[in-house]
Parts: C-alpha cells; structure tokens; sequence
C-alpha cells in the first residue's frame, strides 16, 4: 500500500495553517453534530465522536463551538438537519475521487459539486464505480521526531499494515480501521504528539501521474473542499 497519494500527506499538514479560517470549524462542527446524533455525547461508547473531537483539538477549535455542536447533536439545541452522502467522480488522467459531504441542502450541494467538476475536466460517475477501488482504514502521521523506532515499534505491535518514513523523516502509518483507537491512545499516554489521527480511505492501486498533471488534480481538490459542505475528498494519484 506504499505510494498512497502524497496530497494525504500534504492535506494534512496543510491543514494546521487553515485551521483559523470559519469553514473549518463549520466542517468540523457538522461532524460533530452528526457523531452526537448517531451515537451520544458519551465519548467512551462514540467512537466516531472521539474521532470528530480530534479533529477539533487538531484544528484548535475553541471549547464553546465543541460545546454548541454536541448540544445540537444531542437534540438540545435546535439547527439544521444534516445528512451524510458520498459522491464519486472521474478526473482528468483517469483519477478516481471520492467525495464525502454532510449537508442540509442536498440539492444545492450537488449543484455545486457539478459545477466544479464541470469547470475543471471531471464528472460525477455512476455508485460504485469508483469506491470498489478503496478500501477505509485508519491513518496516523507524525512530523519528524526522536521517538521515531519507538513509534514504529508500536505501530507494528498493533498490526499496522503499512509505515512510510517519508523523505522530511515524517511517518505515515496505515492500521486496519478496527485498531485505530487502540494505537492512537498507546501513542497519546506516551504523549506522542501526531498531526491526525483519523479514518481515511486508501486506494488499492495508484496511479502515477507527472508533477504537472498533480497539481491541476490537486487545485481541483481544493476546489471541492472549498465547498462547506465537503467534508473529504479520497483521490488514487502517486
């Protein structure tokens, strides 16, 4: 599984330095909202909450906006409806997408969503013409440490199914979704700082584009996230 798009890597560091614009906190907030919804506001038996406060805690998301969103989850607080749907696409050089939104406004956002497809070379594609390619797992990246074969070692204990010591000594390490949780509180009791710890999907295969075809694939991504509604976007480029 080496060879999982760099833009993973680039999305989520990238990620630190957006955190203070609204849109962030409006994504992450929904999340947490719907987390709530499903699963209760009792963090030890909400896995996905867990998962959603982590997201807020990576993007330093203030204490009251976490606070709102349960109570709006929770049925405390009255708000928007929110739904969760996927989308799947083909961009240009033969790139899959997967496009996960949460919105209250499905009509509006799959205008929006054809729309920037259309202006940038890709169309939606028909269900499960593109997820059949990935697979869910969970990821955890860290930026270069000294702890780095400590790390590892743990990583390998919990039967991680791929580790990738990238080229600035940042790792990446891929797990089976299962043991996300169970590795992500070995390394937070070590308190082994990690950039995100979250559920991704991963390609089963890549495809190798040049640098310059990358960046047109990855413009049309940030394009896709500008909208408030997209939550992630999964793509199969090397």
């Amino acid at each position: 599984m080496s060879g999982h798009s760099k833009w993973s890597t680039i999305k989520h560091k990238k990620a630190k330095t957006d955190a203070q614009r609204g849109k962030i906190f409006s994504k992450i907030s929904r999340e947490i909202i719907m987390a709530t919804k499903i699963g209760g506001e009792d963090t030890s038996m909400n896995p996905r909450l867990r998962l959603a406060l982590q997201k807020a805690k990576e993007a330093n998301m203030p204490n009251d906006n976490i606070k709102r969103a349960i109570q709006k989850g929770s049925g405390n607080d009255e708000g928007a409806q929110y739904e969760e749907l996927q989308f799947e696409a083909y961009a240009e050089h033969g790139i899959g997408l997967i496009i996960d939104v949460l919105t209250d406004n499905k009509n509006r956002t799959l205008t929006n969503l054809k729309v920037i497809l259309n202006k940038n070379k890709a169309s939606l594609a028909e269900k499960g013409a593109v997820s059949y390619m990935f697979n869910t797992k969970g990821i955890i990246l860290f930026e270069p440490t000294e702890h780095d074969e400590k790390i590892i070692d743990l990583a390998i204990e919990n039967d991680a199914e791929d580790i990738e010591k990238k080229e600035d000594n940042s790792i990446e390490i891929i797990i089976p979704k299962n043991n996300l949780e169970n590795l992500k509180q070995i390394y937070d009791a070590l308190e082994y700082a990690y950039i995100t710890a979250s559920i991704t999907k991963i390609p089963t295969n890549t495809i190798k584009i040049s640098e310059k075809e990358a960046e047109s694939i990855i413009k049309l991504i940030e394009k896709i996230e500008d909208d408030e509604d997209v939550q992630d976007v999964y793509s199969n480029f090397e």
